[in-house]
Formats: C-alpha cells, sequence, structure tokens
C-alpha cells in the first residue's frame, strides 16, 4: 500500500514502525489472549505500560524527580480551563502571552475563572511572529505567566523562553514537544495533546512541580484536580488505555531515533528542504509567518492569489500529498512537519512545489 505524504496538522503522522507494532500488537497483547483496549486499566500489564510510558518521557527531556508525568483527557483545550482552576489565585493575576489562536483561546479559558492580564501580544503584527522576551512583561504578583510554545495556526515558534524566576512559567506544547531539547527545570507546567508528535488522539500529557500539584483547591470537582491525577498515577478513572500504549510506542521510537537531541536536527533538516523552496523560489511562493519566528512544526506560507492556492491543494492531492492547506482562519497553505513526517516526505513536497513553479510561474 502507498502512504500518503502526510502533512496534517492534527491528528498527524504516527511513525510507520509504530503503526506495525500496534497491528502486530492489536489482537493479542503480549499472551493475554486480548487486545490492550479490551483489558482492565488496573491489570498489571496495562500498569506496566503506563508506567513505562512516564518513565520514557521523563528520560527523554529530562524530566526532574520532583515533577510528576499526568496522562489526562479532554486535550489541551481542557487544559485551558483545569489550569486557571487549580493556579489561578485570588488577588493575583495569571499572565498569557497572546501569540494566536490557541494562545487566545487558552486566556479567555482563564478570565472565566478569574483575574488576566496580557503579558505581550503579536496580535498588531496578525500573529505573525513570537515577541521578544524584553515584550514580554509579567505583574511581579502574578499567579503564572502562560505562553504557547508553537502556534499551528500562524507558524510560529519560540525559539527561547523566559526566566520568570519564582512565578511559575506553563506552556502548551502541543505542537512541538518532544521535537527538540527543553530545560523542563524552567517550567512548573507543560501540557500537551498527544495528536502531533506523541501519538494518536485521546491522551494529553501534563508534566508539573510537585508543588503545584499540592496547590490543586478542594473546591472544584475531583476530576479537575491536579492531585487527583497525581495520587492515583493517572489511574483515577479509567485512562484512554490504547493512547497510552500507543505513546509509549511513539517514546520508544524516539529512543531508538537516538533520542530529542537527534530529531531536533532530522526536524531542522527537513524544514529546510522546504523553507529553501519558498526563500529561493524568487517571490513565487511567500513564508507567512516573520523569519526569526518561524516554525520548525509547522510551516505556513501564501502565492499570489486564492485561486493558485487552491491549485495547488488539488493538484498537491492527486499526487498524494495531504493535509497542505492552510487552517480556515488564516487561509493560505501550511505544511506541518511533526517528527513522525519521513524526510523523503519533506524531499517530495520541496520537488512538487519546484514542479508547480515552473508550470505556472
Amino acid at each position: 500500500m502507498a502512504r500518503a505524504f502526510n502533512f496534517n496538522a492534527g491528528p498527524a503522522a504516527i511513525p510507520l514502525e509504530v503503526l506495525q507494532q500496534a497491528a502486530e500488537q492489536f489482537v493479542d497483547y503480549q499472551g493475554a489472549g486480548m487486545s490492550i483496549m479490551e483489558m482492565s486499566h488496573r491489570s498489571a500489564l496495562f500498569e506496566g505500560v503506563n508506567n513505562e510510558a512516564q518513565a520514557l518521557l521523563k528520560e527523554l527531556i529530562g524530566i526532574p524527580d520532583n515533577y510528576q508525568v499526568l496522562f489526562l483527557q479532554g486535550g489541551a483545550s481542557t487544559q485551558f480551563a483545569m489550569l486557571p482552576m487549580n493556579l489561578l489565585k485570588a488577588g493575583r493575576p495569571a499572565a498569557y502571552v497572546k501569540t494566536g489562536a490557541w494562545a487566545d483561546k487558552a486566556m479567555k479559558e482563564a478570565q472565566l475563572i478569574g483575574e488576566t492580564v496580557v503579558a505581550a501580544s503579536t496580535e498588531a503584527d496578525k500573529y505573525m511572529r513570537m515577541p521578544s522576551l524584553s515584550e514580554i512583561v509579567v505583574p511581579s504578583d502574578a499567579s503564572y505567566l502562560h505562553l504557547t510554545s508553537n502556534e499551528t495556526i500562524g507558524g510560529v515558534q519560540f525559539h527561547e523562553f523566559p526566566d520568570t524566576g519564582d512565578i511559575p512559567l506553563i506552556a502548551d506544547m502541543s505542537s512541538d514537544i518532544l521535537s527538540r531539547p527543553i530545560d523542563v527545570s524552567k517550567f512548573g507546567v507543560i501540557y500537551a495533546g498527544a495528536q502531533k508528535n506523541l501519538g494518536p488522539s485521546g491522551v494529553t500529557v501534563v508534566i508539573i512541580r510537585d508543588d503545584l500539584v499540592e496547590q490543586s483547591p478542594k473546591d472544584i470537582p475531583a476530576m479537575f484536580r491536579y492531585n487527583t491525577h497525581a495520587k492515583a498515577s493517572s489511574l483515577y478513572n479509567t485512562p484512554p488505555s490504547f493512547s497510552v500504549y500507543m505513546v509509549g510506542l511513539v517514546l520508544n521510537w524516539i529512543k531508538g531515533m537516538g533520542g530529542v537531541g537527534q530529531l531536533e536536527q532530522y526536524n531542522r533538516d527537513k524544514t529546510k528542504l522546504i523553507y529553501d523552496a519558498i526563500d529561493q523560489s524568487g517571490g513565487f511562493y511567500r513564508g507567512a509567518a516573520q523569519t526569526g519566528s518561524r516554525s520548525f512544526m509547522n510551516i505556513t506560507f501564501r502565492l499570489g492569489s486564492e485561486e493558485l492556492e487552491k491549485l495547488f491543494v488539488k493538484q498537491s492531492e492527486a499526487e498524494g500529498f495531504v493535509g497542505l492547506k492552510g487552517h480556515r482562519d488564516v487561509g493560505g497553505l501550511r505544511a506541518s512537519t511533526y517528527n513522525a513526517v519521513p524526510l523523503e516526505s519533506c524531499q517530495a513536497l520541496a520537488q512538487f512545489m519546484a514542479d508547480f513553479q515552473k508550470r505556472n510561474g
């Protein structure tokens, strides 16, 4: 079967080796006579799967001992509300960096819970850049500072992070987690929906420092308290067991690839092919994001007219490319080059772009 050139923004590509391994184990997991989807989440077999996935994530990005790894449900969108429910204190505003649609949604949820302030915003630049660290102004009494490390819609990414001192730094890393090494100790909380770099949809990873877990208030429902899930090792209620299992397989694949440092170079090599096709086109293709803020996960670009962009999408789909249409809110074109997108797919896209330019330039 021919595999598509999958540039979907999420759910997104999963390594072929992982899919093949899951297929081999799908009906009978380790001789249990049943699928991982059928077994109790209280069984020793599944507890082993859960514990291994947590341990692998800690190993791959160097999570310190004073942090918990939680596997939750509801996507990053639920974290938009769960974070302020747990960490937004009365009289101490939550500070948000507005860099695009996802950061804006996170802030709007927090506004339902308590006081918020804008620490920095690039709305005036149509969210086509990230703010410099010097632009980010955090009140000294802030409950936390929240940022979105990579905006999938605009194709912009933070390439360095602010030092917030005693104020917890919170990051939505849904679209670039495990794509590059990070210093986890700079953050109070990191959260990420799995469906871009970690595996299939259905599970959300939360990495949270112990002192913040302990701040969970008693006057919110148990399911929305971080300490509920930390105490139960993410098994307080029935987890998305198959998604957790798949995350474990992806983490093992990343380890086999040489780890996150090796993946970072691989990702840079992949995206360079496409950014070069844009930059060397003589203006036929135009990068949407400002150069210094370009994402290594979501490459956004435009052509001279919407008609030409529609033709690009139509002809690319005929050639086996998937997911190149830009987000409905901004239009244009977008190639999402997450960890599992092979180098060969990016080579094929760069060649298609050159050929399309020859036919239509």
